[in-house]
């Protein structure tokens, strides 16, 4: 009896700490944001801008409530409507490090002459040391790039009919130098690239571009 009974309590841990683990897997590996509960007018927590060149923040990031959400009731806009053209405005997300992942986020080109349209970034060691994907309605194309001492280097192009004031997706996924990337989930470019291995994931807009960004999902896979 008092060997069943032994079993039994071990069997018990063993169930309790299986929980525990998939418990804790879930939430350290997967995160979503919707920005619905979060302050207007406000950074939502964990999410830190970047500089430009001269110091100054990079960009007016924030959540907006508007009737434009793709899940409203609101968004987080990039609202800075100048900027030079290689004045890229950077929104960074803390504990978000990873090396493989599932990232991906819809995004809405609401103005801009000189420049129009978002991306995201991955494996970000800073806000000058990157990889980046985005989308450009004045362009009419998808690039991806990786980004070095705050110098762009283009990996790929794909030229791409771009509807401007609609919302759209872009999706990555990374494992070791392999990178998928895919634009309202279709296939866009798989390429190889070594340069970085690990960091953050973020938001990225350029020169004069306002954009709002909506339901982002992150699933860290190593």
């Amino acid at each position: 009896m008092a060997l069943r009974i032994r079993l039994a309590g071990s069997w018990l841990i063993l169930i309790t700490s299986a929980v525990l683990v998939v418990s804790v897997s879930a939430k350290n590996f997967i995160r979503t944001w919707n920005f619905d509960v979060d302050l207007p007018d406000t950074l939502p927590k964990d999410f830190v801008a970047g500089t430009l060149f001269d110091g100054r923040p990079a960009g007016d990031w924030k959540v907006l409530q508007t009737d434009q959400a793709k899940s409203p009731p609101q968004v987080l806009g990039q609202l800075m409507g100048k900027g030079a053209e290689h004045a890229y405005k950077i929104v960074m997300v803390d504990n978000t490090e990873s090396s493989d992942l599932d990232f991906q986020a819809s995004f809405l080109p609401v103005e801009g002459k000189a420049d129009m349209g978002g991306g995201l970034i991955w494996r970000a060691a800073d806000d000058r040391n990157y990889y980046l994907t985005r989308a450009n309605p004045l362009e009419q194309n998808i690039r991806i790039y990786r980004v070095v001492k705050g110098i762009r280097h283009m990996l790929k192009n794909f030229d791409q009919t771009i509807a401007v004031k609609k919302w759209h997706t872009l999706h990555v996924i990374t494992r070791g130098c392999q990178i998928q990337a895919f634009y309202d989930e279709n296939p866009v470019f798989d390429l190889c690239d070594e340069t970085f291995t690990t960091g953050r994931i973020g938001l990225w807009t350029k020169s004069d571009a306002v954009t709002y960004f909506d339901d982002l999902r992150l699933t860290i896979i190593r």
